[in-house]
């Protein structure tokens, strides 16, 4: 391989924010659909859930570990918190429940790895099948119906939509721009500039080497999966602000779109480099196909192949990377 595509392999994140303004061009230069107001609501009404689980698994997949259970938790805890409020809990308290549930899980996934040491892989398996089956069970394997319009407690869904008629901004404005451009900012800090996400990072790089310098590995292990917990249940919450319903026997698949989109965004597979600037670019050039190749006539399960090959290319950017630094 030539000298000059090993330094553009060198820069993932470069890549791929060339790669999302170039096909938003494509898609705008083939069809004047594209750049209208209903193209954004309908990127973001897709982007937010798989954004926040994301952002939680780019902590996981920094630790060289990887958390297959997002999916199904964000849907288990959306589950759980909406019988709850069929019950008369307060929304505040809902949201609440939703987000201990999701942390819950990844405490168990964190100490399941950290301190049983199991394969990532299988622990988070194990995961996903409990928390998608626990959804069902306490659900009663029905249809969960969220308030909406001007009914009591529809206020949440204003934190991600405008659904309104009342509000000062147009409605189907996508407010959730706003808290996960805050989120991505805050946890772009947490990776690059505190303790925690050195030892993260440092976990993922030589997991031994860490421990014998004396950093409590299985306690910083842990907080990735928390965090990934706490964030696949605030997708959870995303979901149902955009749906409106959750449904037991989902999410199983959402997991894969923010993997992919973390893998994307150069974050490595094999831990010790993570970027969640880069983690939120890769699920929007997903995205983006999905809700562009309709508008010029191509069937959007088409964006599964070229996601694929993507994926396929972004991992192999990272192999180069590897090699070249040695």
């Amino acid at each position: 391989m030539n000298s000059k595509l090993k330094r553009i392999c060198s820069n993932q994140q470069a890549v791929v924010v060339c790669a999302l303004v170039v096909i938003c061009i494509v898609f705008s230069l083939m069809t004047d659909k594209f750049l209208q107001p209903t193209t954004f609501t309908n990127i973001a009404k897709s982007a937010y859930y798989i954004a926040f689980m994301a952002i939680g698994v780019t902590f996981v997949i920094a630790t060289g570990g990887i958390d297959l259970s997002i999916g199904t938790v964000a849907i288990c805890s959306a589950l759980i918190g909406g019988t709850l409020m069929e019950k008369g809990l307060p929304m505040v308290l809902v949201l609440l429940v939703i987000l201990a549930t999701g942390c819950a899980f990844g405490l168990l996934n964190g100490l399941m790895v950290s301190k049983l040491e199991l394969p990532a892989f299988i622990a988070t398996l194990g995961t996903m099948m409990m928390s998608r089956g626990l959804g069902s069970i306490v659900s009663k394997t029905k249809t969960i119906s969220f308030p909406q319009g001007e009914q009591p407690g529809a206020w949440f869904r204003e934190l991600f939509m405008i659904t309104r008629a009342d509000s000062f901004l147009p409605r189907n404005f996508p407010t959730g721009f706003v808290l996960l451009a805050i989120t991505v900012f805050i946890m772009a800090l947490l990776l690059g500039r505190t303790k925690i996400g050195r030892y993260i990072l440092s976990i993922g790089s030589n997991k031994e080497a860490t421990r014998l310098s004396g950093i409590p590995v299985a306690k910083y292990e842990t907080i990735a999966y928390v965090l990934s917990g706490f964030f696949a249940s605030l997708a959870g919450i995303a979901y149902v602000a955009v749906f409106s319903t959750a449904q037991p026997n989902t999410g199983n698949g959402f997991e894969l779109d923010a993997i992919a989109g973390v893998v994307i965004g150069g974050t490595s597979l094999a831990g010790g480099v993570g970027s969640v600037f880069g983690t939120i670019v890769g699920v929007f050039i997903m995205t983006v196909l999905k809700i562009g190749f309709p508008y010029i006539g191509v069937q959007s399960h088409y964006q599964l192949f070229i996601t694929g090959i993507i994926l396929v290319f972004a991992v192999y950017m990272d192999i180069l990377n590897r090699k070249r630094k040695g």
